[in-house]
């Protein structure tokens, strides 16, 4: 990315082009449409016996008495709105990080900041007992910082600093820890062990309402954050002096990233628990339609995020019917590939 790509200028890295505004809009409104339609297939795929029918009288004319406007309102709805909002916190926190860290490896989930919030708030709840939302998602935003600060202070040891590989690494270590903190807690706790799945790989089934209430602020907020950050994180991406001579506030840009990613994952986490690899694999989507401009990544990644994350719990739902599989475990299939591929690009590497 050069300069001009912060005043608006549409050249990009090596005089390649980026895409006019006027294109990226109507690509943004047709990334909302396949959103919309991945919603609406969230809502009418199932075991139950529920269809699209059931649906549209489920939204427009509710009668609880009937057995599939009841799965429609009391187990569909609650699990579309899950995948919106967790998806949406995870894109846009995955963006955020990739670009303040200029590091493309960057991802709430290989960095260990899901899994950081997730054993905090297992602690929060199998241990000291809080059950109510409003209590523990403040456990799975201090458990997001905590882990977000230990695992930088790991990869930045040595004479390196902070390179990819060294954070991919340590977030791969803290994230092992972490989570076989998680295991004890809930294999000690049998009022919790039910849960253990979804505090392992995360999920989607039986989300309280209650929960989506609580953090929908949070994750609201976090967003504003995060979307306001796209000219600083162009600037931020070209390096932290040329980011200054461009009148650019460095240590100002980083705390607001860091307070969006805390307040975007330590919500996403509460919703659904460690998803892994939405945040990676979805800005780099992003890119390949907007070009390296932040200012459009970052609302691509807000609307690509929820739909990998929908079409992954149907798919789980699909596939095992009439169980189903962990979106985390669906995620993880299919981030898998592109990770190794993205470890092995020798210019990634050599960062």
């Amino acid at each position: 990315m050069t300069a001009d790509s912060l005043t608006g200028v549409e050249t990009g890295k090596a005089g390649r082009a980026v895409r006019s505004r006027p294109l990226l809009a109507v690509g943004l409104l047709l990334t909302a449409g396949v959103l919309a339609v991945a919603t609406w297939a969230s809502l009418v795929v199932g075991s139950g016996d529920a269809g699209a029918g059931d649906v549209v009288r489920a939204l427009l004319d509710p009668d609880l008495s009937d057995k599939g406007q009841l799965i429609v309102r009391e187990v569909r709805i609650p699990r579309t709105v899950a995948g919106l909002l967790a998806g949406a916190a995870l894109g846009l926190a995955g963006a955020v990080m990739q670009g303040v860290a200029r590091n493309p490896l960057a991802d709430p989930g290989i960095l260990g900041i899901n899994a950081g919030a997730s054993v905090v708030v297992v602690f929060a709840i199998g241990v000291l007992g809080l059950t109510e939302p409003s209590r523990y998602i403040w456990f799975g935003f201090l458990g997001a910082l905590g882990a977000a600060l230990l695992v930088y202070g790991i990869g930045s040891l040595g004479r390196e600093g902070a390179t990819p590989v060294k954070l991919a690494l340590a977030g791969a270590a803290t994230s092992a820890v972490l989570g076989s903190l998680t295991t004890a807690m809930l294999l000690t706790d049998r009022q919790t062990f039910d849960q253990f799945r979804f505090w392992q790989v995360g999920s989607l089934a039986d989300r309280d309402p209650h929960v989506l209430w609580q953090a929908l602020p949070f994750i609201g907020v976090g967003a504003v954050f995060a979307l306001a950050l796209g000219p600083r994180l162009n600037a931020l991406s070209l390096g932290d002096d040329l980011a200054r001579a461009l009148g650019q506030r460095v240590g100002a840009a980083r705390l607001a990233s860091a307070a969006a990613v805390v307040l975007l994952c330590g919500a996403a986490t509460a919703i659904a628990g460690p998803i892994g690899f939405v945040g990676l694999l979805v800005p780099h989507a992003a890119r390949v339609v907007t070009g390296p401009d932040y200012r459009w990544i970052l609302p691509y990644s807000l609307l690509l995020a929820p739909v990998l994350v929908l079409v992954s719990d149907i798919v789980g739902r699909v596939i095992a019917s009439p169980g189903e599989v962990q979106v985390g475990i669906v995620t993880a299939a299919i981030g898998a590939v592109p990770f190794v591929m993205l470890v092995r690009r020798r210019n990634l590497v050599e960062l």
